[in-house]
């Protein structure tokens, strides 16, 4: 998996995070009577889904910083502007089909990390863990749980 997709970028919501990976791990599963049951609870996930694909999306197409010492290429902005390209068509998606565009949302960000992400060794939900748990920790680090709060509970349904 390309080191680039720590890169921070506006954390979600440690809600926002677990309801979103919970739903993209039951699709990839095939398991379609607990993803219903994550849709049904979470009324936003077409845009949680859309979120999550941006913070997968776009460390992965971005250009290097000027600190790094990768130059980059033409390839380097075709990849970049596939990026852009592939999020707006992803959000238009959603603006047509609204909540029903949830489960295709879901299938667009797997497809992505299938073909992107995944190298050969790896299965795809052990990518998509790998992505919760940077997500996850950002969510946390930004979204830090109020004095005497209790422990939030960090693992999938």
């Amino acid at each position: 998996m390309s080191e680039t997709i720590t890169m921070p970028l506006t954390p979600m919501t440690p809600h926002a995070v677990m309801s979103a990976f919970n739903y993209l791990r039951a699709i990839e599963a095939g398991d379609t009577e607990t993803a219903a049951e994550f849709l049904a609870e979470e009324p936003q996930m077409p845009a949680l889904l859309i979120e999550v694909a941006h913070h997968i999306v776009i460390p992965t197409t971005n250009l290097p910083d000027r600190d790094e010492k990768a130059v980059p290429c033409d390839s380097s902005f075709a990849l970049f502007e596939l990026g852009i390209c592939f999020l707006g068509t992803l959000r238009s998606w959603h603006e047509q089909a609204g909540a029903d565009a949830a489960e295709g949302l879901a299938l667009a960000v797997i497809r992505f990390t299938t073909q992107i992400l995944t190298q050969g060794h790896e299965e795809v939900a052990d990518v998509l863990q790998q992505l919760n748990a940077i997500a996850f920790g950002q969510a946390l680090a930004a979204h830090p749980a109020p004095a005497g709060a209790h422990p939030v509970r960090t693992t999938a349904m």
